[in-house]
């Protein structure tokens, strides 16, 4: 990469991070302002146009950046399961640790999932379908499951803790902790049940058999 194309690449990042760091409690991302977005990634207003054709298009891509850091940490906690014990507290934590230090791009995920713009709303709905499709095939060979089952079990374990991490993301620490502990019995509720699931169905084909 030349030096001209890296410095472009530099300034798209500042720009993409700059929209991150906007979004809060009070601010959605339908209330960024083009210049305050610029002034934070400092650059001038007219050069946002080199990188971004409008806001929408930053937006689309604040959602996709958002979705691949998420999934990285995911897929890094999946990896250190094998050391650290339990899937499900490994998991949660992770994520929770993901809102504390990247709390713009999981608003940006809330904010564009339920906003009045169809292409922000389909694009988180591919990103929850990554998530999905990724841990479904986790859960696959880990439990030796059926496709089926381990694509149930994490449409609603992946769901579920997207749920919890809008209800989340504006407490404390303490109040953080109890949807954390909350969250560890439910994702267990869940794999006991697919896991049952699992076992009766074996049972009920060997006695057809």
């Amino acid at each position: 990469m030349g030096i001209r194309a890296l410095q472009k690449e530099r300034t798209r990042r500042a720009i993409i991070q700059a929209a991150f760091a906007q979004l809060s409690a009070d601010k959605n991302f339908s209330n960024l302002s083009l210049r305050e977005v610029a002034r934070e990634a400092g650059i001038a207003p007219t050069s946002f146009y080199r990188h971004f054709k409008d806001l929408d298009e930053l937006g689309l891509t604040l959602v996709d950046e958002g979705g691949l850091l998420l999934r990285q940490l995911m897929r890094q906690a999946r990896q250190r399961i094998a050391e650290q014990g339990s899937v499900i507290i490994t998991s949660v934590d992770t994520f929770m640790e993901f809102l504390q230090t990247n709390e713009g791009a999981f608003r940006i995920l809330l904010q564009a999932r339920s906003g009045t713009s169809a292409d922000f709303r389909l694009a988180v709905l591919r990103e929850i379908e990554h998530f999905i499709a990724e841990l479904a095939d986790y859960i696959c060979h880990s439990q030796k499951c059926t496709n089926d089952i381990a694509v149930l079990q994490a449409d609603a374990m992946v769901k579920l803790v997207f749920n919890a991490g809008g209800e989340a993301i504006d407490l404390n620490a303490v109040e953080r902790e109890k949807i954390s502990q909350r969250l560890y019995l439910q994702l267990r509720f869940i794999v006991m049940g697919a896991r049952t699931s699992t076992v009766k169905a074996q049972t009920e084909t060997l006695v057809v058999k």
